[in-house]
């Protein structure tokens, strides 16, 4: 994080364990034990402000989280090798089937939105906006070695060359980007900088002139004095919409607005100190807003939190992947 940044999410975490102190409460006092998560890189950051707040309410208590991918982390969770997997989409049906194969039952819990940003270098001053047909021409499998400049995607740009910068193919942000993009999850050319590590892709792209890049919202608000973000053409309106809390949360933003998850094995879910956490993750979207991305509606975290007391398990999306905010309002009547 940056420092600014940094220090806006210090506050808010020494906020909410003021507040907890000047009440006589803490989050579960006496609490021990250890919590171990892995997964996307795009929720990573509002995870491991959640385990630092946490941790100074329960400091016997081990939070650790790892950066693995959403399908690295799939990998290890249906294994039982965590407790909890964030997740940057819905679990796919062929790792339900995996965890199913494995006796590992799992509660799925949204936790906030995102909003997939298309950046470019600020010395980029060509792109106004761009489409998603323009996208797709530029990452489909049949532009690797084909589409190397600028000019091929929008021939009014200029005759430059493309460099690209993207996420690993273990990361959720791939698939619901080649999903929304493309028309089908996992096709991209794979003739660009690839990471799983979006910091990768933020230097990336800032320090290339001719690059254009996909990542998470939060790693572009905290590095929005070295990125441009492109307006993307929403398709049902054709009004070019720039990523922001407002556009990201009501869907205008489309189709790259998504939902965010944390999963946790049923078995973990029954273990105090895993509750308690994941009770404290649910209840402090202020933590969530100031990491950069956009919390969910009270009413969500709401049933997010009943879900997890009822040990609801299972996903509400059967496998799809490419959901827009609205999709989670009718997934958890």
């Amino acid at each position: 994080m940056r420092a600014r940044a940094h220090r806006l999410l210090v506050g808010v975490v020494a906020s909410v364990v003021l507040i907890g102190a000047c009440s006589g409460q803490r989050q579960s006092g006496g609490l021990s034990g250890s919590v171990v998560g892995d997964g996307s890189s795009t929720v990573f950051p509002i995870s491991e402000a959640i385990a630092e707040a946490f941790g100074k309410e329960n400091p016997d208590v081990r939070v650790t989280v790892g950066v693995s991918g959403t399908g690295g982390g799939f990998k290890k969770f249906c294994e039982g090798e965590l407790d909890f997997n964030d997740a940057s989409r819905p679990i796919k049906k062929e790792e339900m089937e995996r965890c199913a194969a494995k006796g590992i039952e799992f509660i799925e819990l949204p936790i906030a939105y995102d909003g997939i940003s298309v950046l470019v270098n600020k010395a980029n001053d060509w792109v106004d906006y761009i489409t998603v047909a323009e996208l797709k021409k530029a990452w489909e499998p049949d532009a690797q070695g084909k589409v190397t400049r600028w000019n091929q995607i929008r021939p009014s740009w200029p005759d430059r060359p493309l460099q690209l910068y993207g996420p690993g193919t273990d990361s959720g942000t791939f698939d619901y980007f080649t999903e929304a993009v493309v028309g089908k999850q996992d096709a991209s050319r794979g003739d660009y900088t690839a990471s799983e590590d979006d910091n990768v892709l933020v230097q990336g792209v800032s320090g290339d002139p001719n690059a254009l890049g996909y990542f998470g919202y939060a790693y572009y608000v905290e590095n929005q004095d070295k990125l441009k973000a492109v307006p993307i053409v929403n398709p049902k309106t054709s009004k070019p919409v720039l990523p922001s809390e407002e556009t990201i949360k009501s869907g205008e933003y489309s189709p790259l607005s998504r939902p965010l998850f944390v999963y946790v094995t049923k078995n973990a879910s029954l273990r105090p100190e895993v509750r308690a956490f994941l009770d404290f993750y649910l209840s402090h979207p202020e933590i969530i807003a100031a990491t950069g991305y956009v919390s969910l509606s009270s009413e969500l975290y709401s049933r997010a939190s009943k879900r997890l007391a009822a040990g609801t398990t299972g996903s509400a999306f059967g496998g799809a992947t490419e959901l827009g905010p609205g999709g989670l309002e009718q997934a958890y009547k």
